[in-house]
């Protein structure tokens, strides 16, 4: 879709001006597909401050083709060293290029003396997170990719469970395997991240990575999980129980509903992010449990599954209508069970959206 990254390109030049730069170059993969569309895993991007007609893109042989697919509308330039190459093509129309900035945070030390080099007499600035801060808040066509992404989760979820996939007797190993199959057959062009599949004691890890561990009958089994659509990510965790749950189970899990329900309630559009971490945090607390909540509440998810903002307890900047997030609390019994439930979202005006749709309910596996 040339006219939605041609928008996006259009929005940073507005960003360039304020940060008094003629150019950026723009480096990172993730953003220079964000600004064009490109999914290759060699390129560079100079984008002009005055538009589109002295913006040039770069990438190496192998992409030529997919290349004049995915950026058939801007100039492309053929080179190996993308970037190096942009450089130098800056230096020789200097007259329009006299400041360009970089993307600081992914340029290393060795890079940078090349590049200063490259760029000869124009001056090289430090301009880090200016697209960043554009992929904080989501456009429509996103939204659908993280939509598309947390269906195919929801329906992988769905089978896994009417399957029979959490059962006694299978590893955990075996069942993250399974639900990433699932994921694969729903749409999803691979997981998110590394699966979390926690049966028993190992429920009470946050990141605990699956192991030949048995599941069995009074477990909670906790799943932390998520599928890849165009390049966008859900996050979704579950928390079931295998048999009759225990009153300490029913209790544990009643909590962290209740604390997800508050946090996923405070999300709104001008919501402080620590505010948000609190409303959560707070039901937990007033329970006694609060050092038992060990992480933030939740995080940015986009082409990345962990971006800005951070619901956390230190936590700054407040929410905008459009940003995707997740709300994830999660109280865990060290050698006993844990228990996290969590959503991806989108902040809307009329409430938060939610995305991610399997049941939040205490679901007994029998």
């Amino acid at each position: 879709m040339p006219e939605i990254h041609a928008h996006r390109r259009g929005a940073l030049r507005s960003l360039l001006t304020e940060s008094g730069v003629d150019a950026l170059l723009v480096t990172d993969l993730l953003n220079i597909r964000y600004l064009t569309g490109f999914t290759g895993s060699n390129a560079a991007l100079l984008v002009h401050a005055s538009g589109d007609g002295r913006t040039v893109f770069c990438t190496d042989g192998r992409y030529t083709t997919q290349s004049a697919a995915e950026v058939p509308d801007l100039e492309r330039v053929i080179e190996r060293a993308s970037a190096r190459a942009l450089a130098s093509h800056a230096a020789h129309d200097r007259a329009h290029h006299r400041r360009t900035g970089f993307e600081s945070q992914y340029v290393s030390v060795e890079e940078h003396e090349v590049l200063k080099v490259r760029f000869e007499s124009v001056d090289l600035i430090r301009t880090p997170g200016l697209v960043e801060q554009l992929r904080v808040v989501k456009d429509e066509v996103e939204v659908e990719a993280l939509r598309a992404a947390c269906a195919a989760a929801d329906r992988a979820l769905a089978d896994l469970v009417a399957a029979g996939g959490l059962r006694p007797g299978r590893t955990e190993r075996e069942v993250a395997r399974d639900l990433e199959n699932r994921m694969l057959e729903h749409g999803s062009s691979g997981p998110s991240f590394d699966s979390i599949v926690a049966a028993g004691p190992n429920s009470a890890i946050p990141h605990h990575q699956p192991t030949g561990t048995e599941l069995r009958t009074g477990d909670f089994v906790k799943l932390d999980f998520g599928a890849t659509v165009d390049g966008y990510h859900s996050d979704m965790t579950r928390t079931f129980v295998l048999g009759e749950p225990a009153d300490w189970q029913r209790e544990l899990y009643d909590l962290v509903h209740r604390a997800q329900a508050a946090g996923t309630e405070a999300v709104r559009p001008g919501a402080v992010v620590s505010e948000v971490d609190a409303a959560a945090r707070s039901v937990i607390v007033a329970a006694g449990r609060g050092e038992e909540f060990s992480h933030g509440l939740g995080h940015g998810v986009g082409l990345e599954v962990h971006e800005a903002p951070s619901f956390a307890t230190t936590g700054v900047g407040t929410l905008t209508a459009g940003m995707a997030v997740t709300v994830e609390p999660g109280v865990y019994l060290a050698g006993r069970g844990g228990v996290r439930i969590e959503d991806t979202l989108v902040v809307r005006d009329t409430g938060p959206e939610l995305l991610t749709l399997s049941t939040k309910d205490l679901v007994a596996v029998r």
